[in-house]
């Protein structure tokens, strides 16, 4: 049966999102009832010290982890509603992930490792519509490479067409370019934000990079766990300064 929520409103949110680990002396509280919306539609970079929840927000918003207590949803979906089997189903069917290591299977073709999540679901994918993504990615002529075979650039470009090839309702990025030298993640970077331009996916970046951060349409700052400031149409230099204060210990919002 098809999952309960409609095509509008925010992609996801969280609504007072609370995670902690351990109790006791070794009690952690990594996110502190954090509330945040990701439009549909638009590029949304999460940055933070380290130590801020960003991987973690992140992480429950895609319903890789539980949440402590507060309520994470994609689309209209709240995820602590769902059995493990749901979860799994809406993960492969309304989400789609990019990390920082690649992910591919070393015995699959370029093409086999984009559309395997399609395959694990018993699905086709759309012939026109990979096509479309397989060119964005400029991985025409390295469809019947093996991993191997490919660059780390080339493979990152894999795993953002994987993302991409089953439509998802949004595609979260763990430092994606982390892996990457500064010309192979500008063009990662660049894909994704043209996936947002020219096909209307919605992304949700971690990165620690300000140049990375700088590609979004907005920067969401964590600290301790918390939302404590928020960009739009940020530029690098704007982002870099944030993050020197909230480095210094300097939370404060202007």
């Amino acid at each position: 049966m098809p999952f309960p929520g409609t095509v509008t409103g925010p992609a996801a949110r969280a609504t007072g999102l609370t995670k902690v680990y351990g109790r006791g002396e070794t009690r952690v509280t990594a996110l502190d009832a954090v509330s945040v919306e990701f439009a549909r539609g638009r590029f949304t970079a999460v940055m933070g010290p380290s130590g801020s929840g960003k991987s973690t927000l992140m992480h429950c918003m895609a319903g890789l982890d539980t949440v402590t207590s507060g309520s994470a949803c994609i689309g209209g979906t709240e995820l602590s509603s769902l059995s493990e089997r749901q979860l799994t189903r809406l993960r492969r069917e309304k989400a789609g992930f990019v990390f920082q290591g690649f992910n591919l299977l070393p015995t699959l073709t370029a093409l086999e490792n984009m559309t395997l999540p399609l395959r694990i679901a018993g699905r086709e994918p759309d012939a026109a519509w990979l096509e479309t993504v397989v060119a964005m990615v400029g991985l025409g002529g390295r469809l019947g490479h093996r991993p191997a075979e490919l660059s780390g650039g080339q493979q990152q470009r894999v795993a953002v067409a994987r993302a991409l090839v089953s439509r998802p309702e949004i595609v979260f990025a763990d430092e994606p370019t982390g892996n990457l030298d500064s010309r192979a993640g500008a063009e990662i970077l660049g894909f994704l934000r043209e996936s947002v331009r020219e096909l209307g996916q919605t992304v949700v970046m971690v990165t620690h990079d300000p140049v990375a951060a700088a590609h979004a349409d907005r920067v969401v700052f964590l600290a301790d766990g918390r939302v404590v400031d928020d960009l739009h149409e940020p530029g690098a230099d704007a982002v870099l300064d944030r993050m020197l204060r909230f480095e210094a210990g300097d939370g404060r919002t202007t």
